[in-house]
């Protein structure tokens, strides 16, 4: 099974929407608080660099995801989510967990930073998966 580059643009992407909602309509007031941010200081920011460098980022992680989901056979959108969270499950939840501890951050913040990535892996992985037949 060959890389369906397509497959891996349309997950980043899909990516980067589910951050916009996340961060910007779903726990927006709450993450604010929790990192103790205020309108203020994210209108003092120039939001253009972190936007194409978290979508460069998830061009990687769309990659990486999809030569995940070729060596494990995820031919189905089923298949390819469960990759995304095995990859949470093993890699970045415990380790952003361990994070957390020492650095005694809430576990609410945690909750909205980590699951983000939870989501997000489910999301492309099921792209992925789900579109690998039609790859080139």
């Amino acid at each position: 099974m060959k890389t369906n580059y397509l497959a891996v643009v349309v997950a980043a992407i899909a990516y980067f929407v589910l951050g916009g909602l996340w961060y910007g309509v779903l726990f927006n007031k709450a993450w604010m608080a929790l990192e103790q941010m205020t309108i203020e200081q994210t209108k003092s920011v120039n939001p253009a660099i972190p936007y194409i460098v978290s979508f460069l980022l998830e061009l990687l992680v769309a990659y990486a995801l999809a030569q995940l989901c070729i060596w494990r056979n995820a031919n189905t959108a089923s298949r390819g989510a469960s990759v995304g969270v095995l990859v949470w499950i093993g890699f970045v939840g415990p380790i952003a967990l361990m994070t957390y501890m020492f650095e005694m951050r809430p576990r609410a913040l945690y909750a909205i930073n980590e699951f983000y990535p939870l989501a997000g892996l489910i999301l492309m992985g099921a792209i992925l998966g789900g579109w690998t037949k039609r790859a080139a």
